[in-house]
């Protein structure tokens, strides 16, 4: 397993946000964590990435505890995320983007930046250099001077994706990378994820609201509602799933 969460729980208040959580996902898996607005999907991947610390319960990452790290320490260990709102650099270029996201594998230090030193040169010419590549991957090296905010949309979740790429995650979370895309934008960021399992030696923790992308390409899925698992199996297995059903559209008839 590359990720174990065990009996994780997470409080705001007097609010139980997170009950009771467990989840494995194995190496090179996709897993999709659905339910209803408000279930606590967020949260979860808050609590994974560091945002959050949870009350209780452990967290394992390549049978290391990560509970409590720092966002930064988590990056570091090997997990990245985008968000469901796009949080690109909008002013920053295409490749500036990537770049930026690399940094957080550089040797270089607060000195050898001051100091303008040789080994930082040749260091910022490899990371430019592997970012180029990460763009000519994503068939976006045509866009590299562009700044983030004048790409399309599906153009800028896919920037998003590649940056959090960039990162050489082991784990890559994925926070409704579908929302605000239109149908033919949504079939292109399928194939995107496809392809992404195929290319990069990855795992995927997938939020999503739309179920045809859940269906299409999730291996496993794990359904949550007021914090709490009601159900786990195959996207065939959850459509039919009395409990999942309920919590979407209120009663099995419907």
């Amino acid at each position: 397993m590359i990720l174990s969460i065990s009996k994780m729980s997470h409080y705001f208040g007097g609010l139980r946000a997170v009950s009771d959580f467990n989840m494995e996902i194995k190496e090179r898996e996709l897993m999709a964590l659905i339910g209803p607005n408000g279930a606590g999907k967020t949260t979860i991947f808050n609590l994974i990435t560091g945002v959050y610390k949870p009350n209780e319960g452990i967290i394992h990452f390549k049978n290391q505890n990560i509970t409590g790290l720092s966002p930064e320490r988590i990056v570091e260990k090997g997990i990245a995320r985008t968000f469901q709102n796009i949080r690109l650099f909008r002013e920053m270029s295409v490749l500036d983007n990537i770049r930026t996201a690399m940094y957080c594998r550089s040797s270089s230090n607060i000195l050898t930046s001051i100091l303008r030193l040789p080994n930082m040169h040749r260091e910022e010419k490899q990371l430019t250099e592997k970012a180029m590549n990460l763009l000519h991957i994503f068939e976006m090296a045509h866009l590299a001077k562009l700044p983030a905010k004048n790409l399309p949309y599906g153009r800028q979740r896919r920037l998003e994706i590649a940056r959090a790429l960039a990162c050489e995650p082991g784990l890559l979370l994925l926070d409704e990378p579908a929302a605000g895309m239109n149908p033919n934008e949504i079939g292109e960021l399928m194939d995107t994820i496809v392809w992404l399992r195929k290319t990069f030696p990855i795992s995927i923790l997938l939020i999503e609201h739309q179920i045809k992308v859940v269906t299409h390409i999730a291996d496993r899925v794990t359904v949550i509602d007021f914090g709490s698992i009601i159900a786990k199996g195959t996207p065939s297995e959850i459509k039919k799933d009395k409990a999942v059903i309920r919590a979407y559209l209120g009663d099995d008839d419907a």
